[in-house]
């Protein structure tokens, strides 16, 4: 597994430096900060989306304020990441502390628009990237916090695919298998297991939820089966790790599956194609493998 990875990476690293490899050093440096400036400002903006979204508030009409005291924030302590530092933390009006969690998710997506930047390189299809990734992003602590999946921030993927179909060069038939090969599987298991849940216990919960089979349903259009398969394996591996993990020390066995699914579709969208294509050309029988992806892998 960790060598297939790091096959990925290398061969991932490779296609996005051929993009960069004859820029000037200066624009380079320069570039990549600008990259993660945005990040953290699209950072603070999904913040907002993270926690209004699930209350039913409004993500532009009230200002943004102090979840204690409800004191307005100011100008100055709007600044992604650096004001939460500046103030060590606190509120300006209260003293009450704030979640350290707004400075990890505006520097997470910063980080990971350049991780887009540098594996995908400088085009058309980079802006599109940077926007699943957002609503992974959201989607992700979203689901961490309420255990649902809100479904018009998995409409915005539907939309993005329209302009990505014609600028990534992915087939109509490799997004239809990416949108059916996990998504169908994923509501199966959820109706069968929700059917012996209801039966044992009379809770009507299912193993698999409806909003994690969309999110590999929405995934899987956007990047083709190529990306979701190993994304979907990469997402149940951290997944069931994790969740031994919290079984041990919370004896809490239920937990949202929506994140690790997430990390699963990140790491997926940069690096799945060139682990199916590793994978691929490892496989026995050469004159069989060849005839399988001259007729279904390459179109």
């Amino acid at each position: 597994m960790h060598g297939n990875l790091f096959r990925a990476v290398m061969l991932a690293a490779q296609k996005g430096w051929d993009d960069w490899k004859y820029m000037d050093a200066e624009f380079f440096f320069v570039f990549i900060p600008l990259v993660f400036l945005l990040g953290i400002c699209i950072g603070s903006f999904l913040n907002v989306v993270i926690i209004r979204l699930p209350r039913g508030e409004s993500l532009i009409k009230r200002s943004s304020h102090c979840m204690t005291c409800g004191a307005k924030i100011r100008v100055i302590d709007l600044i992604p990441v650096f004001s939460w530092l500046m103030l060590r933390g606190k509120c300006h009006s209260c003293g009450e502390k704030i979640s350290a969690r707004y400075p990890i998710v505006e520097s997470l997506t910063g980080l990971l628009f350049v991780a887009d930047l540098l594996v995908f390189g400088w085009n058309w299809t980079t802006p599109l990237m940077w926007i699943f990734t957002a609503v992974l992003v959201v989607v992700g602590f979203m689901d961490w916090d309420t255990m649902e999946i809100d479904l018009r921030v998995l409409a915005v993927i539907l939309v993005i695919t329209i302009p990505y179909h014609f600028l990534a060069g992915i087939s109509i038939v490799d997004r239809l298998i990416g949108a059916a090969c996990i998504s169908i599987p994923f509501f199966i298991i959820g109706e069968i297991s929700g059917a012996v849940i209801k039966k044992r216990t009379g809770e009507k919960v299912r193993g698999i939820e409806l909003g994690d089979t969309l999110l590999m349903l929405a995934g899987g259009l956007y990047l083709g089966w190529k990306a979701v398969v190993p994304a979907a394996f990469i997402g149940i591996i951290v997944a069931a790790v994790v969740g031994m993990i919290l079984k041990h020390v919370t004896g809490e066995s239920k937990f949202a599956f929506g994140p690790y699914l997430c990390i699963g579709l990140l790491i997926g969208a940069m690096f799945g194609d060139e682990m199916i294509t590793w994978y691929i050309s490892r496989l026995p029988h050469e004159e069989t493998v060849n005839y399988y992806t001259s007729c279904i892998l390459i179109h």
